[in-house]
């Protein structure tokens, strides 16, 4: 355990999953928000810009908020208002943010940012990778200037859009690609560990049951989600991006592995997989990610409604 606050990054595409995600971040006195990206995935870049800034202003957080990349590296714009609302948050409504917005192309920021830590900086990504890819492409030197990029990214198994593919990878494989070559500490939370981490119906009611505007926000937008769930045949609700937010602060919650990481973008059938080879009997030549595929459910989720309910929250940050 730590007294010095981690500078972070958060890259997001909000998203009722990244709400919660940054209220979190917003609740964590371990963590120190440098900065926030939007980016296009769950919804067009337009609403997640705007939800990010809403979020923001809601939560009470005073980094600043910049826009990032519209569309992917290269082919189809995949979004998901299936799951997320028109509006990306559940069809809940939030007061229109007040800051001016904020000019500055996502890349240009988080890369001045990256520079300014002077290698201490956390990224977490919860959305598809294009901004922290188009930093990359602009920026060669961007990998070595980062202390771990934590990426909401892929699976070992199976899919959630495709029976190959995780949303964030399939939204921008040519991205995901790019991060997993990149050569920076990368953390990997896929949907090995992300549906772990669920939550039934009445677990969530109790995580938001705080009658404060924050938590009725968040409960009634992920209403909408479990019901978005329902229609796949699942009782839970996968917290995905909440992973991300306490893995930087709590990874003692973890379990991972050092492997071999690569995303597939040529296949018919299989762009945007993650190839992971943690439970492989081939091996790659080269181990580039920590694969987190286990976290204490019981624990992930007593420190989440904590955090709700504006209580303190031991971390161990490292």
């Amino acid at each position: 355990m730590t007294n010095e606050r981690l500078p972070v990054w958060i890259d997001c595409d909000p998203g009722v999953d990244d709400a919660c995600a940054l209220l979190l971040a917003s609740r964590l006195d371990c963590l120190e928000i440098r900065g926030i990206s939007a980016v296009a995935g769950n919804v067009p870049l337009e609403k997640t810009f705007w939800n990010a800034r809403a979020l923001s202003e809601f939560y009470g957080m005073q980094a600043p908020v910049y826009p990032g990349a519209a569309r992917p590296l290269r082919g189809e714009q995949h979004t998901a208002e299936y799951f997320h609302g028109e509006n990306g948050l559940g069809e809940c409504t939030l007061p229109a943010p007040e800051r001016p917005e904020e000019t500055k192309p996502a890349w240009d920021a988080l890369y001045e940012e990256a520079v300014r830590q002077q290698g201490k900086l956390t990224v977490i990504a919860l959305g598809p990778m294009t901004n922290l890819a188009t930093t990359l492409m602009k920026y060669p030197d961007f990998a070595g200037r980062v202390a771990r990029i934590l990426m909401i990214v892929g699976g070992s198994e199976h899919g959630n859009v495709t029976p190959a593919a995780e949303f964030n990878a399939y939204a921008d494989p040519e991205a995901a690609a790019m991060l997993f070559r990149c050569g920076a500490p990368l953390v990997m939370l896929g949907l090995d560990v992300c549906m772990k981490a669920h939550a039934y119906p009445q677990e969530l009611e109790a995580v938001f049951a705080p009658d404060t505007p924050q938590a009725n926000f968040l409960r009634d937008a992920h209403r909408f989600s479990l019901r978005a769930s329902a229609r796949f045949g699942l009782d839970r609700l996968a917290l995905c991006d909440s992973c991300a937010v306490l893995y930087a602060a709590n990874p003692q919650l973890f379990t991972g592995v050092r492997c071999g990481v690569a995303v597939e973008t040529r296949g018919r059938y299989t762009r945007g997989k993650t190839v992971v080879d943690a439970v492989t009997d081939h091996k790659f030549d080269f181990e580039n990610a920590l694969f987190i595929y286990g976290v204490d459910r019981e624990e992930f989720l007593k420190k989440m409604a904590n955090l709700v309910a504006g209580c303190q929250v031991e971390s161990e940050t490292k």
